[in-house]
């Protein structure tokens, strides 16, 4: 069952220190829920992972396209969630040029398993895994939840449909 509010967790994230100089100029930083989603107003998406097919060719480009939408409608932030460590979002987001999307490893599937939304992916050897979904929160409290349908372990895949860019862009006008 999906919480009423977002659960309480501890990210493990690395940010750029320029002080550090060097080749990796980055430290490690956990972040809690409390930082990520209080007081603000937060889209966040999650994924299978990082540089599957299509997380890498519509879910992550759609949110980073739509970005100037989703601020002008109030929203504060947009969040990619993978339970992936710091390391690989990192290089996936180099990768795909994604600058204004925030990426939020969950490597250790804290979130993503509070959630109720943790599966195994084991027969596609990628272990466990989130499933893709999309929601809305406002002050950590979950307004709108958009789950693809069929929650399960081990499916074939699982398409981007109800938790698309779009489909959030259309529930923040009162269009979906």
């Amino acid at each position: 069952m999906t919480p009423h509010r977002v659960p309480e967790a501890v990210f493990h994230t690395r940010v750029r220190n320029a002080a550090l100089g060097g080749d990796n100029p980055y430290e490690w930083r956990q972040v809690t829920s409390d930082e990520v989603f209080g007081g603000r107003r937060v889209v966040l998406f999650a994924l299978p992972g990082a540089f599957t097919p299509a997380c890498s060719e519509t879910h992550l480009p759609g949110y980073e396209r739509a970005i100037d939408a989703f601020h002008t409608l109030g929203i504060d932030e947009v969040l990619c969630l993978s339970v992936n460590d710091a390391f690989v979002v990192h290089q996936w987001a180099r990768a795909q040029g994604v600058e204004r999307v925030r990426m939020l490893p969950d490597g250790n599937a804290e979130f993503t398993r509070k959630m109720g939304m943790l599966v195994d992916r084991s027969a596609q050897g990628m272990g466990m895994r989130s499933w893709r979904y999309s929601m809305l929160v406002e002050d950590s409290a979950i307004n709108a939840l958009f789950a693809e349908p069929g929650l399960r372990d081990n499916p074939p895949g699982v398409p981007v449909t109800v938790s698309a860019a779009e489909t959030m862009l259309e529930h923040l006008r009162g269009t979906g």
